[in-house]
């Protein structure tokens, strides 16, 4: 029965780690796969040095600054006569200098392709791979030199016709932060940057807050961008979010803070970026194909003629930009898209006066033009719609003559225009062109709808269902377009699995949800969960569009995803699991010394974690923390703001995520301790192994093997005493008394939890460490908390002292603590476990019974 119960949390503990485990895969595993192309040089990539002033070389010498080339263009470019537009990209945590090459290669093969009527020059700034996301201490340092860089490069355009007077700049990771920030520094002036690109930057907060310097420089720019949003008009800022293959860095943290920027300030996710369609890892979104085409594409539709430089004009900025990664209308970006272009050709016109058509044609050597009358179907209908197998184009006309002034072109498996008529109120017909069709078949079916009979309802299922329920429509399809409203999917801590079953009277049949086209009959899988959580002032609801056929029937299943709801919890609160592993053992310390001063014995960790981490100690404290009444009085009070309140203004507050978090830290705790002490034991055993025969070895390996008989034989007496030393050491260990022994379990017992709180603290500060020992030839001068707080583990622990009863009952505020203000603050829980073991070392000092033995010699009397 004993053992049942001492199996039991070992067994829950399992399970909570299974559970952690899962959801882990799925964030590291469980995602598309990647639909990214890879970006090859034609020539071989070239970085031409751009030697810096004295001045800037002296003060930033572990900076530099590279122009990128190409073939003759990089033999062109070496004497710094430079005429084309500049563009400065900056690396990210780790980056090189040399990622650029992707953005480089593909903007000069497309100059190439306009005989270089304009062009751009790519700039790249070496941050010798800092790692700037896991110490910020250097952060301010890139800044201010990248604001020395835009001054040198303006400086290589001086005297040209066309000369800049302003730079582009691209940003990966950390390199879009800095770009940000520069507009935080004092002297800077807004107006040498007017565009900033960034690709999977996490804008809203750094990924890890492994020290105040790195949270700091976001609280700086963060404030600057909210409060001088007036003064940032001039910016047009795109920011570019990676989707769920990109792990590292969080869709939602890569959106631009909110209330800055409204009109002048874009956030997208790679995989909706249209003729993308591709979610991009950390990595590849600096050298994926199809998202690097539409950021030189955007570039070049971004040069004013007159300038040939990027245009001043921020609507224009902003209307690029959409075009481009937004909702790109399937043909070239067109300023004026009112203008007039009257259709030519000997195609045949042929009107169709019906509100559902199909035309179905095969080896067709004569183009058509088939005409939609509008007058007749305004009243009764909302939209046009209209998909091909081909190359479609949808052309509107109004009495007098037929402008071409919006084509539409979808390269997917199907081809698909839809129309809102009320977006066209001036139009009096709508031409669909049916191209020739030689040695290809062609389907084009037409319709128009009202949106309203088309939309249809679906509740999402309960959280809590974890996929024993459903929530189902059946569509009995007579059109060819559906708007199936997800309702009450809003919160990022839902996650669902969507299946969509197709019954058809004949073969031919379809629906996607995006970019997924698939054939029918089927039965599809579709794994739906969001980014970010829906403002409070948005009322649009997630939407699947069904693009179907009219003989089928479709049946759309919504059921909750329990694993996916784990991989969302991990998505956007892995961070601060260490802060919960913390908390659990901070309330097993303070329960192990309650326990010494009750019974003058120390309970193991692992049965005092069972007793003592319980999560109504800590979690109804930290989950009051969100209400709003008690902010404010919290506030009033004048005391620092508490991460969770944090969190829960940025929608990143699930419900009961706080208990989650603390029984995920628990398994952690409890199976990280379970390997601390077997190891720990393991290396005790062999060390007393080696010591006891640490002599005998020593003599045998020194003696030498030709010396007299009487050498021989003093050996023999020597192996003999050593073997009587053993004997009485052996006699010695079995003369310990039961006390002494149960003494030293007891102090084994303390300072293994000691050295697992120890562990944490050295994990928390090893990046701020590892930066400094990499950057050490540098002569930064960095030091971290990381060294002064290891110092206190040379101090040996007491059992009892006047001071225990104080140190005994400090562990549970401390948990508590360190759950409020450690969860976006990783760097403040160092302080609050120094401060607990600070306390237990003062027992030491002010011990009024003799102190324990050193670790060492505990070890080794636990296990004689």
């Amino acid at each position: 029965m004993g053992w049942a119960v001492r199996r039991l949390p070992a067994v829950l503990y399992g399970a909570l780690a299974a559970l952690l485990l899962l959801g882990v895969r799925d964030v590291l595993f469980v995602y598309e796969e990647n639909r990214c192309s890879m970006t090859y040089m034609y020539e071989y990539p070239e970085y031409l040095k751009i030697k810096l002033p004295k001045k800037t070389a002296r003060r930033y010498p572990a900076y530099e600054l590279y122009l990128y080339g190409e073939g003759n263009y990089a033999e062109e470019n070496k004497n710094l006569i430079l005429t084309g537009i500049p563009i400065l990209f900056l690396p990210g945590n780790a980056g090189s200098y040399k990622q650029v090459r992707s953005l480089g290669s593909i903007a000069l093969r497309k100059a190439e392709d306009l005989d270089f009527k304009y062009h751009f020059n790519f700039f790249s700034v070496n941050f010798n791979e800092e790692l700037v996301a896991l110490y910020g201490g250097t952060l301010q340092r890139q800044t201010k030199f990248v604001h020395e860089c835009l001054k040198v490069i303006l400086k290589l355009y001086r005297g040209q016709e066309f000369a800049p007077t302003s730079v582009a700049i691209v940003g990966h990771s950390m390199g879009g932060l800095v770009a940000r920030a520069l507009l935080t520094l004092r002297n800077f002036k807004p107006e040498l940057i007017n565009l900033l690109i960034t690709q999977a930057t996490p804008h809203v907060a750094p990924v890890m807050p492994l020290d105040r310097y790195l949270t700091d420089f976001y609280r700086a720019v963060n404030s600057h961008w909210i409060l001088k949003a007036q003064d940032l008009r001039n910016l047009t800022t795109l920011s570019v979010a990676g989707g769920f293959r990109d792990y590292q860095v969080r869709s939602g943290l890569a959106f631009l803070p909110r209330l800055s920027q409204h009109d002048s300030a874009l956030s997208v996710v790679s995989s909706a970026v249209p003729r993308a369609w591709a979610s991009t890892d950390h990595l590849s979104i600096v050298w994926c194909k199809e998202l690097i085409l539409a950021t030189i594409r955007a570039f070049f539709d971004l040069i004013d003629e007159n300038t040939r430089q990027i245009t001043e004009d921020p609507k224009k900025r902003m209307s690029v930009l959409n075009h481009h990664f937004v909702r790109h209308p399937g043909k070239l970006f067109e300023e004026n898209p009112e203008a007039l272009t009257e259709l030519t050709g000997t195609f045949t016109w042929i009107k169709v006066k019906s509100s559902k058509w199909t035309y179905l044609v095969y080896n067709d050597s004569d183009g058509k033009y088939f005409t939609f009358p509008l007058a007749s179907h305004r009243e009764s209908y909302s939209h046009f719609y209209c998909e091909s197998t081909m190359l479609l184009r949808a052309v509107f006309s109004n009495n007098s003559y037929f402008s071409l002034f919006h084509s539409f072109f979808f390269n997917l498996l199907f081809k698909v225009v839809i129309l809102k008529l009320q977006d066209y109120p001036s139009l009096s017909h709508i031409v669909v062109l049916a191209p020739p069709s030689a040695g290809n078949k062609f389907t084009l079916d037409c319709e128009f709808f009202n949106e309203d009979s088309r939309t249809i309802q679906l509740p999402v299922t309960n959280l809590f269902s974890f996929g024993l329920s459903s929530s189902k429509i059946l569509l009995n399809s007579t059109g060819l377009f559906y708007n199936v409203q997800l309702q009450h999917f809003n919160q990022v801590y839902q996650a669902f699995k969507i299946y969509v079953e197709s019954h058809c009277r004949s073969p031919i049949g379809k629906y996607t949800s995006k970019l997924l086209s698939f054939s029918v009959p089927s039965f599809t899988e579709i794994s739906a969960k969001l980014h970010v959580a829906q403002p409070e002032n948005e009322s649009r609801v997630p939407v699947l569009n069904i693009y179907s056929s009219s003989d089928c029937q479709y049946e759309v299943i919504v059921k909750t995803s329990f694993l996916q709801i784990l991989g969302q919890i991990i998505r956007f609160h892995a961070g601060a699991l260490p802060v919960y592993v913390v908390s659990n053992i901070l309330l097993t310390y303070g329960g192990q010394l309650s326990t010494l001063m009750s019974t003058g014995q120390c309970s193991e960790f692992s049965l005092e974690l069972v007793r003592a981490a319980k999560p109504y100690k800590v979690e109804p404290i930290i989950n009051i923390v969100v209400f709003n009444w008690f902010r404010e009085i919290w506030d009033s009070l004048l005391l620092p703001e508490v991460d969770a309140a944090v969190l829960s203004s940025q929608d990143a507050w699930f419900p009961l995520v706080s208990l989650i978090l603390f029984l995920f830290g628990t398994g952690i705790a409890y199976w990280s301790a379970v390997f601390f002490s077997t190891t720990l034991r393991i290396f005790s055993s062999l060390w007393l192994t080696l010591t006891s025969q640490c002599m005998l070895l020593l003599f045998l390996f020194f003696q030498d093997l030709d010396h007299s008989k009487e050498t021989s034989q003093n050996s023999i007496r020597c192996t003999v005493k050593n073997q009587n030393l053993t004997n009485s050491t052996s006699e010695a260990t079995q003369s310990l008394s039961s006390s002494a022994t149960a003494e030293a379990a007891s102090s084994l017992n303390i300072h293994v939890t000691v050295l697992h709180l120890f562990t944490w603290i050295v994990l928390l500060n090893l990046p701020s460490l590892v930066y400094w020992l990499k950057n050490l030839r540098m002569k930064c001068g960095i030091w971290t908390p990381a060294h002064r707080a290891t110092k206190l583990a040379i101090f040996s622990l007491c059992s009892y002292s006047k001071l225990l009863k104080m140190a005994a009952n400090v562990p549970l505020p401390l948990s508590v603590a360190v759950l409020a203000f450690g969860r976006i603050h990783l760097y403040r829980v160092p302080h609050f476990v120094t401060l607990s073991l600070l306390l237990h070392v003062l027992c030491c000092i002010c011990k009024s019974m003799p102190c324990l033995t050193v670790l060492t010699s505990s070890c080794g009397q636990a296990l004689r």
